[in-house]
């Protein structure tokens, strides 16, 4: 397996680097964002480990670029960053794992060989479906041209029915992906809430994206409506 290291501290990089080539890896190390991002440009890797405070572009920049060029060789983010929204950015930028240093080595290699496992599947950091189009990392919404403003609840809605597109969901499904698991108000929020999106996302533009399958649920057309 050909890994990518991505990571200024280089005490530690010789140490993982090390560790990796006792293991059976072939590993190449960058110790800034831009020497990481043309190694990772120039050669084929099975994995990247990238750090996220990285002289020259930081590692978001470099997991965001990669995707956006449709790289998806998988990437583990290493980081002293523990914060939760600093893994939310990470994974919606369109990282595969996320582990904070200080790390156990032994689950570094088990994360590495699952991702690496899963292969590289298109990850795309933007959903799309017609000419609508979400940004999870940003949380905005475009028709065409248009930006949409969405309340948090509205935008999260949206974003389970765009990772669903062309499935029906059911309410259930909507109420346990978009409110909280211990919900236990009137069911019918849903209705109320896929009303707003109709009257932001769709009549404005005369479209039907969202579509009501009765006695089902609803689902949002891949074509945009």
């Amino acid at each position: 397996m050909r890994v990518l290291v991505v990571d200024d501290e280089k005490r530690l990089a010789r140490s993982l680097r090390a560790g990796l080539v006792a293991e059976g890896f072939a590993v190449d190390v960058a110790h800034d964002g831009v020497d990481g991002l043309w190694l990772a440009r120039e050669n084929r890797y099975d994995v990247i480990v990238l750090d996220l405070m990285l002289p020259g572009v930081n590692g978001y920049q470099v997991c965001a670029t990669l995707r956006a060029e449709k790289d998806w060789t998988p990437i583990l983010m290493l980081t002293a960053k523990d914060g939760e929204w600093d893994q939310v950015e990470g994974l919606d930028t369109g990282a595969d794992d996320y582990l904070t240093k200080p790390y156990s080595f032994p689950v570094l290699l088990a994360r590495l060989r699952a991702i690496a496992r899963r292969g590289a599947r298109e990850r795309p950091t933007q959903l799309e479906a017609g000419d609508l189009r979400l940004d999870p990392a940003a949380r905005r919404v475009w028709r065409g041209d248009t930006e949409i403003e969405l309340t948090a609840r509205e935008f999260s809605l949206l974003d389970f029915l765009a990772r669903h597109r062309d499935d029906v969901v059911s309410k259930r499904q909507i109420l346990d992906a978009v409110w909280d698991a211990d919900f236990d108000g009137d069911p019918n929020i849903v209705e109320v809430y896929v009303r707003h999106l109709r009257n932001k996302i769709d009549r404005p533009f005369g479209r039907e994206a969202i579509r009501t399958v009765r006695g089902a649920g609803y689902r949002l057309g891949g074509d945009g409506g």
